[in-house]
């Protein structure tokens, strides 16, 4: 059994694409950044765990692909009563595209919006240094549910 890593890539693909289709942001990162962010509204994705699921076909197993998309402003770089509204409005158009593109163009089965296998669709917001800025930043746990995943051994 090994993991198609081709079919993660074009779902991480996907989710970059979501995010830069929005056009809020100044940039969208395949990986968790280690350097500063930049100075505007910018965000990152990655896989962050990846765990069978209980259905499967004959000779293959879902998946649960557990993406993190984090959004990120700068403190310094906008009045402070402009950061969260720019931020949820941010998230909003992203959960907007998660809940009407459910298959991300026919790549998973679903999002797991409601978290039926785990944890669902959810924004958590907090603080983050990075190269010793302060930044704002809202997490996103995005659960993505993938048929076929790994093909079973005969």
């Amino acid at each position: 059994m090994s993991l198609d890593t081709a079919t993660v890539a074009n779902i991480t693909d996907r989710v970059v694409s979501h995010a830069m289709q929005t056009g809020l942001f100044e940039q969208v990162n395949q990986a968790e950044p280690k350097n500063a962010p930049g100075h505007g509204l910018s965000a990152a994705v990655w896989p962050d765990k990846i765990t069978p699921v209980r259905t499967s076909g004959l000779d293959s197993v879902s998946g649960r692909l557990v993406y993190t998309v984090r959004i990120y402003s700068p403190l310094l770089s906008r009045p402070e009563d402009e950061i969260d509204p720019a931020m949820i409005n941010a998230v909003d158009a992203l959960f907007t595209a998660y809940c009407g593109d459910f298959t991300l163009d026919g790549l998973v089965r679903n999002v797991d919006i409601f978290g039926s296998d785990g944890i669902g669709l959810d924004a958590q917001a907090g603080y983050l240094i990075v190269e010793g800025g302060e930044y704002r930043v809202i997490t996103i746990t995005l659960p993505l549910i993938v048929n076929d995943l790994w093909t079973e051994g005969t």
